[in-house]
């Protein structure tokens, strides 16, 4: 595939893009907001020289997905320091994106712009971008929560207000004329208000913006605006920069069939300044037992960090933290977080194992092959697969996956409570997702895939036929996948296809099967746990 080709099939989303030489080497990093219409402006006529020079030297391209432009940012100024290429001029010194410091150490605690975060007692937030949103945030709690912004020297020598107090940017505790109690106060708003985890603090700022406004007091309320600006702006915190400054690793996985594809984020410092991908192929082997074998590959060239985010257990996983920790001289977490920042950049690195998984399984080729053996009328851009899940007939569930251009759309991933069916009857659970699955995309409206696929043989693939009929969605192509034999069962193959266990279009079908059958059992167990626990 030619540079130019490559680059159309990069996704429209947030991320950075890297250019390579004939060595491998970095020559250029770039972030974007939609890597695809961003990347494509570099393969139209130009007279940019340093466009010219850069895909002169160009071999191969490359990206990173991110969670957000803004993410983007800080991983391209990350990477740039970290791999200097060559045609990047601005960032290669190691000046960072600014932090706000609070120095809640201090008796009397102030607020600072800094380069850097530290372990030093103070609290940390951001960083921002551009800096100026620094030192706006800096303005805005000074005027609000009127904290000193004097260095410590200043602040000792004072005996009578200065000119900050007299501006109403500081209560003047340098000579005493707040208390320390609420000083105090002034202070733990302000972090509520940087943390941006306080619904109350949003709350009265936007009343009083309002208030403002209704009384034409507008030069007010533009400023009370800019602060619930500022407050949303920090809500949304970049997961791969932490202030913590912690040492960890986080690892994605993905499968189709027997690929295994594997992206690792390396964060140093609480900054990830690096990220490796591994792929390869086992016909019989578990998930967790593929996840161990990375990880001793990996950490066989590198020590490990302290902490290990995986996306589960991986086999062995407490004699695999020994080994690695005897190999690190400290203690190594394997970790598998369910919520929060931690899942999120689980989630972040499992996307981009996935878009290795795509690249693995030349995807374009196999929805052309999907068409062709099929025979569909149009290639199969949008394929929705279903799977059953349940113990001995209990807490009986059923999954729904979405997979655009061949790959997963997880926002459009849907879980099902089996209402209808009592006992183990996968048949019959699979028609009731199938049923109410379409039955309300009719009735919305929305969009019908381009195939659907179910987990199974011929049973399945006739009660998903029925239900399509009656709902009059015949038209709707259909296929199953058996398990173990891997044979397809389809209008167009009523026998069943036997393809071999290479063939780009069965690891395809492989990808989504496994994908529904992940999910399904992961929405299982959440039940079955629950009602052990009730």
């Amino acid at each position: 595939m030619d540079l130019k080709a490559k680059a159309a099939a990069f996704p429209a989303k947030a991320g950075i893009y890297l250019f390579k030489n004939g060595r491998g080497e970095i020559i250029y990093i770039g972030k974007a907001r939609s890597l695809a219409a961003r990347v494509r402006t570099y393969f139209q006529p130009t007279d940019d020289l340093k466009v010219r020079n850069i895909l002169a030297e160009t071999a191969d391209i490359d990206y990173l997905l991110t969670g957000s432009e803004r993410e983007a940012a800080f991983i391209e100024n990350n990477f740039i320091q970290q791999y200097q290429p060559k045609f990047n001029l601005r960032l290669k010194d190691d000046k960072s994106f600014p932090y706000l410091k609070v120095t809640v150490k201090d008796e009397v605690p102030g607020v600072y712009f800094s380069r850097k975060a530290a372990r030093d007692g103070s609290r940390y937030f951001g960083p921002f971008s551009p800096a100026r949103e620094a030192r706006k945030t800096i303005r805005l709690l000074a005027k609000n929560f009127r904290l000193r912004t004097c260095e410590a020297g200043v602040f000792r020598g004072r005996r009578r207000p200065c000119l900050e107090y007299d501006l109403k940017l500081c209560s003047g505790p340098c000579v005493g004329l707040v208390s320390q109690a609420e000083y105090a106060d002034s202070v733990r708003n302000a972090v509520l208000f940087l943390e941006g985890r306080s619904e109350e603090l949003a709350g009265r700022l936007d009343e009083t913006m309002r208030r403002a406004a209704r009384e034409e007091r507008f030069e007010e309320a533009a400023h009370w605006r800019d602060v619930l600006r500022t407050l949303e702006h920090l809500r949304v915190k970049p997961g791969m920069i932490s202030v913590k400054l912690e040492d960890q690793d986080i690892v994605g996985y993905a499968q189709a069939g027997p690929v295994r594809a594997f992206h690792a984020f390396l964060m140093r410092r609480g900054k990830v300044r690096e990220a490796h991908e591994a792929g390869w192929e086992e016909a019989d082997s578990a998930p967790a037992a593929s996840l161990r074998r990375f990880l001793e590959s990996f950490y066989s060239a590198r020590a490990a960090p302290g902490r290990i985010l995986v996306p589960f257990p991986p086999e062995g996983s407490e004699d695999l933290s020994r080994a690695l920790a005897g190999r690190a001289g400290k203690k190594i977490e394997l970790a598998t977080p369910v919520r929060g920042r931690g899942r999120a950049l689980l989630d972040l690195a499992g996307r981009n194992a996935e878009i290795l998984l795509r690249k693995s399984l030349d995807v374009e080729a196999s929805l052309g092959d999907l068409k062709n053996l099929l025979g569909l009328s149009v290639l199969p851009v949008r394929i929705e697969g279903f799977d059953v899940s349940n113990t001995s007939g209990a807490e009986t569930v059923a999954s729904l996956v979405v997979f655009r251009d061949g790959l997963p759309d997880t926002d459009e991933y849907r879980k099902f409570k089996i209402k209808t069916v009592a006992g183990p009857n996968d048949v019959a659970s699979l028609a009731e997702a199938v049923r109410r699955r379409y039955l309300r995309r009719v009735e919305e409206k929305a969009a019908l895939p381009d195939l659907i696929l179910v987990d199974g043989g011929k049973p399945q693939l006739g009660a998903a036929r029925k239900v399509l009929a009656e709902l009059g969605l015949a038209e709707i192509p259909l296929a199953s996948l058996a398990k173990r034999e891997e044979i397809i069962f389809s209008s167009a193959h009523p026998d069943g296809l036997r393809l071999d266990r290479t063939a780009a279009a069965l690891r395809l079908l492989q990808y989504i099967r496994d994908e529904a059958h992940r999910f399904a059992i992961a929405f299982h167990r959440r039940r079955r746990a629950k009602r052990a626990f009730n």
